[in-house]
């Protein structure tokens, strides 16, 4: 793995340089310019490249570790180390993703480093979270999905990959959640924004849909899913394709987790209204090529009503930190998935009722 340098002043031509000696072999960096770092979960700036021998990319996207509480939260929910390690990993994954180059693990100061391509030099358009995706846009995402979870739909892993796990809510942090939770809420009233969850058992009701939802995730099919496909996590590129990145929640599970996070995420209130039937049906259609076995539309169809619960909560959560993303961002990703929660009656969901 890669050493884990303190910040952006040491990434180095020589680290650069070790990173991509897999994938592009006898390429030697001569320079590193690291251009504007912005924060979030993680610090993150493009890097431009020049290079004294060999080829490879004119940029890359590197990734490096923000504050403390940042990795601590990402400790507890076991997600530090993934993406690095699935950098390291040398996997292919059948999604269109920027290629990972290299990752390193800093165990001591709980830092990670994660060197991949830049998206936007070759015209990737990334997405923002307070902007929908088109009906299109999403389509083509669930396509992707598709040909993701059924690569690996009920395969043995590849031995790279088997630091992978299924999402862990244990009940010994409940109490600290739903008030993560009631926080997150009352952020959102002095956003002026004010949430129907409110009026079913508050934070203490949605913190244990949430538990449930991560349990009902680990049963059923298991595939590797990418864990956050949010629109802040995706990219625009040619006409109307959609390609997935930031893999840092990677992590075993039904896909119908992923499938229910990124419509409901991604779409307008009134286009996931009219369209997430066809949406799922579509998905379905594409994974049962890869995977016949996949599951029935009326698993799907109870599954994806119980989505809402985990990304709301997730949200809140966020929201309620305050360090990984910006509050407006946050309160646009939680009115779509509150308005689902809704129209879906999620905290009524057989699925979720049936993991207590």
């Amino acid at each position: 793995m890669l050493e884990v340098p303190a910040g952006f002043a040491d990434v180095t031509p020589a680290l650069v340089t070790a990173a991509l000696q897999r994938r592009c072999p006898g390429a030697v960096v001569s320079g590193a310019e690291v251009g504007a770092v912005t924060d979030g979960t993680n610090r993150r700036a493009s890097v431009r490249l020049t290079y004294a021998r060999g080829d490879g990319p004119p940029a890359v996207f590197v990734k490096l570790s923000a504050r403390r509480l940042n990795r601590l939260a990402l400790v507890a929910l076991g997600a530090l180390a993934a993406e690095a390690r699935l950098a390291e990993a040398a996997v292919g994954l059948p999604i269109a993703h920027p290629r990972l180059h290299g990752g390193g693990l800093d165990r001591r100061r709980l830092a990670t480093v994660v060197v991949m391509d830049d998206v936007t030099t070759d015209g990737g358009r990334p997405n923002a979270a307070t902007a929908p995706l088109s009906v299109g846009e999403v389509g083509d995402g669930l396509g992707e999905l598709a040909r993701l979870h059924g690569a690996f739909a009920g395969r043995p892993l590849p031995p790279a990959l088997a630091f992978l796990r299924p999402w862990r809510l244990g009940a010994a942090w409940a109490a600290l959640s739903a008030a993560s939770l009631w926080r997150g809420l009352q952020k959102m009233d002095r956003l002026g924004v004010r949430l129907p969850v409110l009026g079913r058992g508050g934070p203490v009701a949605l913190e244990r849909q949430f538990r449930r939802s991560a349990h009902l995730a680990a049963t059923g099919l298991q595939t590797v899913l990418h864990g956050d496909p949010h629109p802040g996590n995706t990219y625009g590129y040619g006409a109307g394709r959609t390609g997935f990145y930031d893999w840092q929640l990677v992590r075993l599970g039904h896909p119908l987790h992923d499938v229910g996070y990124f419509v409901v995420s991604s779409l307008a209130v009134e286009d996931r209204r009219a369209h997430e039937q066809s949406l799922l049906d579509r998905y379905l259609d594409e994974l049962r090529r890869r995977w016949p076995e996949a599951p029935s539309g009326a698993e799907a169809t109870a599954r994806y009503r119980a989505a809402p619960a985990f990304g709301l909560a997730s949200w809140l959560h966020t929201l309620a930190a305050g360090t990984f993303q910006p509050s407006a961002l946050c309160a646009a990703t939680l009115e779509r998935f509150a308005a689902a929660f809704d129209d879906l009656d999620t905290s009524r969901s057989p699925a979720l009722a049936a993991m207590a």
